[in-house]
């Protein structure tokens, strides 16, 4: 009787690796650099600030408001009314309580629209305020 290759006996060589294991380990850490990420604030807008010798990083900056050139304020990507920077100030601070407030104001805007939305905010109760430069 004639014995041809597949009539062998086929012995398996190859090992499978299980690795369920290694992707749940993978997901449980995604998840867990998501919820641990800081992330970064803007205000929305280029700004050109002053240079300041003395410059600090602000570290807790929860509150980020843009004043630009044409002296309209953002906050968070949205231009505000002047009148409605308290509000809105007081909404953002109930959210983060050991939150700062950080004023970008542009070289060419004017002092008034700063002192006002400096004034609204130690309103709305936040009397730590930075001002941004470079």
């Amino acid at each position: 009787m004639r014995k041809f290759l597949t009539d062998l006996p086929v012995e398996d060589d190859e090992s499978t690796v299980d690795i369920t294991p290694m992707l749940d380990v993978v997901f449980i850490m995604l998840i867990f650099f998501i919820v641990t990420a800081t992330f970064i604030k803007e205000a929305g807008i280029d700004v050109d600030t002053p240079e300041a010798a003395t410059a600090v990083v602000q570290e807790k900056a929860s509150i980020l408001i843009a004043i630009d050139a044409e002296d309209r304020v953002w906050i968070n990507r949205r231009q505000i009314d002047l009148r409605a920077v308290r509000s809105i100030i007081e909404r953002l601070h109930a959210e983060n309580p050991k939150g700062t407030v950080v004023i970008q104001a542009d070289r060419a805007s004017r002092n008034d629209t700063l002192v006002r939305v400096m004034d609204a905010s130690r309103r709305a109760g936040v009397y730590d305020i930075a001002l941004a430069a470079n």
